[in-house]
């Protein structure tokens, strides 16, 4: 049996008062990636630590009560996080008043962090999207829809790339 290393982290679906998603820029050396805010659990963290310490550093919201869990994404694929096998996401629903972000890390650490900026998306924009850029997850506009049209899942959605 195969012990895969892979490695986990918590994201926030930052939904304001128009439903529209707060998405980060990843510009990554092969690809730029929007994804939700977030990262890694660090060990002895537990996932609503990590989502606190995460979105204070990324984008300044201070979360006062554990959220939601609405979707879980598992993905196995050298490469997909480097030095691990794949990882393990759990996402997070924060429903907020639209904000500018602005985090406690300094705009050299998200660079740092391959995080390039921020945008507030439609869920049309996000299903209509032509350009070059990917969504993390891939399908984003597909959970999302279901998300916003049927609320919080009685069970976390499993996700695919």
């Amino acid at each position: 049996m195969v012990l895969l290393n892979l490695r986990h982290s918590v994201r926030a679906i930052i939904l304001d008062e128009e439903d529209r998603i707060l998405l980060c820029r990843f510009s990554l050396p092969e690809r730029v990636v929007w994804a939700a805010p977030g990262g890694g659990v660090e060990p002895g963290e537990s996932p609503y630590a990590a989502l606190c310490r995460e979105l204070d550093e990324e984008v300044g919201l201070v979360l006062v009560e554990p959220p939601p869990h609405v979707w879980h994404r598992r993905v196995v694929e050298p490469g997909y996080v480097q030095g691990y096998d794949g990882a393990i996401q759990d996402y997070f629903l924060v429903r907020t008043a639209a904000f500018q972000p602005r985090g406690a890390l300094s705009n050299e650490h998200l660079v740092a962090e391959n995080i390039t900026g921020f945008r507030w998306w439609r869920l049309s924009e996000v299903a209509d999207y032509q350009g070059p850029d990917l969504f993390g997850p891939r399908d984003l506009a597909g959970p999302l829809s279901k998300l916003i049209k049927g609320g919080v899942p009685e069970r976390p959605l499993e996700l695919g790339l």
